[in-house]
C-alpha cells in the first residue's frame, strides 16, 4: 500500500545558474524518476500538477522563500497533489544539499536518499557558460514545455527550448523542451504594454485581410493571466463571414502573443456591419 513515507526521495543540486533546470528531466530519466519539485513546481513528466513558480517572486529572496515552501498554503497545494499522484521516487532541484533537506522537510517528505550533484552531469565549461547567460541575459530555465507555463508567465519574455540528447548507439535519444524565462527580478525589470498597443496591432492586421474593411471597436480586459480582447469589425461581402473571422481571429491571437509576450486568455469577434464593394462603372 502507497504511503508518502516510502517514497524514495532524490535530490539534484547545484549553485544557481549552473544549468540544473536545463538537466533536470534527463537525469530524472536517468534515474526512473518521474516526478521533479523545482523552483516551487511539482512537476510529473512534462506537466505542471501543482504549485507556482518561484520564478514570479519580485525579489530573489522571496523567490528563494517560495522555492522552500515555506507557507502553509504553499505546502498544502503540492502535498494534496503528492497524495493523489503517488509517486514512488521523487526528485528535488536546489542549490545547496541543506536547501534540498529543507524542502523534504517542509513538505513532510521522507529524508534525502541520494544527492546527484550537477558537477557529476556537467562539465566546468558547460557551467560556465551556463552562468555567463544567467548573468548576462537574465535567462531562467524552467524543464517544462512553454505551452504548460504560458498562461502563469503572461507578459514574460518567454521562449521555447528544444533539447535533443543521444543516450548512445542503438538508444532512443533523449528530446524534451524546457521554457526559457527573464523572472520579475532580472535586470530588464517590470514592463507593461498599454491597450493602444493592442489596437494597433489588431488594425494593421485588420488592414492586411481582404475579408475585413475595417476595425469598427475594441475592448481590452486585462487579467493576470493574459488579456481577453473583444473587437468588433465591418466585413466585405463575399467572402465565408464564419471562416474569415475565425481565420482573423487565429492570426491576432498568434501575432499579438509573438510581438508582446503575452498570454490571450479569450478573442471574441463581432460582425457588426457588412461593407458591399461598389461596381466598377464602365466608360
Amino acid at each position: 500500500m502507497w504511503s508518502i513515507h516510502n517514497i524514495k526521495v532524490y535530490a539534484f543540486v547545484g549553485p544557481s545558474g549552473t544549468g540544473k533546470s536545463y538537466r533536470a528531466q534527463y537525469v530524472a530519466g536517468e534515474n526512473n524518476i518521474n516526478y521533479i519539485i523545482d523552483d516551487g513546481l511539482f512537476i510529473k513528466d512534462n506537466e505542471v500538477i501543482a504549485g507556482s513558480s518561484a520564478k514570479k517572486a519580485p525579489t530573489k529572496i522571496e523567490t528563494v522563500k517560495h522555492a522552500l515552501f515555506q507557507t502553509e498554503e504553499e505546502k498544502k497545494d503540492i502535498q494534496i497533489a503528492i497524495k493523489k499522484y503517488k509517486p514512488e521516487a521523487i526528485m528535488i532541484l536546489g542549490t545547496s544539499d541543506n536547501m534540498v533537506y529543507k524542502i523534504a522537510e517542509n513538505l513532510g517528505l521522507p529524508k534525502v536518499s541520494k544527492i546527484i550533484h550537477i558537477e557529476e552531469i556537467a562539465t566546468e565549461e558547460e557551467m560556465e557558460t551556463a552562468r555567463r547567460i544567467r548573468v548576462t541575459q537574465g535567462k531562467h530555465v524552467i524543464p517544462v514545455p512553454t505551452f504548460e507555463i504560458k498562461k502563469d508567465f503572461s507578459g514574460y519574455i518567454l521562449d521555447p527550448l528544444q533539447i535533443f540528447k543521444s543516450k548512445g548507439l542503438g538508444k532512443a535519444p533523449y528530446v524534451t523542451e524546457k521554457s526559457i524565462i527573464r523572472p520579475t527580478f532580472s535586470y530588464m525589470g517590470n514592463f507593461t504594454i498599454s491597450d493602444q498597443v493592442f489596437r494597433q496591432i489588431i488594425e494593421y492586421l485588420a488592414y492586411k485581410t481582404p475579408a475585413i474593411d475595417k476595425l469598427a471597436k475594441t475592448r481590452i480586459t486585462k487579467y493576470e493571466e493574459g488579456p481577453d480582447i473583444y473587437m468588433e469589425v465591418i466585413v466585405v461581402y463575399g467572402y465565408n463571414i464564419l471562416e474569415s473571422l475565425n481565420e482573423f481571429k487565429d492570426k491576432c491571437k498568434r501575432e499579438i502573443e509573438i510581438l508582446t509576450a503575452m498570454n490571450i486568455r479569450n478573442i471574441e469577434i463581432v460582425a457588426k456591419a457588412l461593407k458591399i464593394p461598389e461596381k466598377e462603372t464602365k466608360d
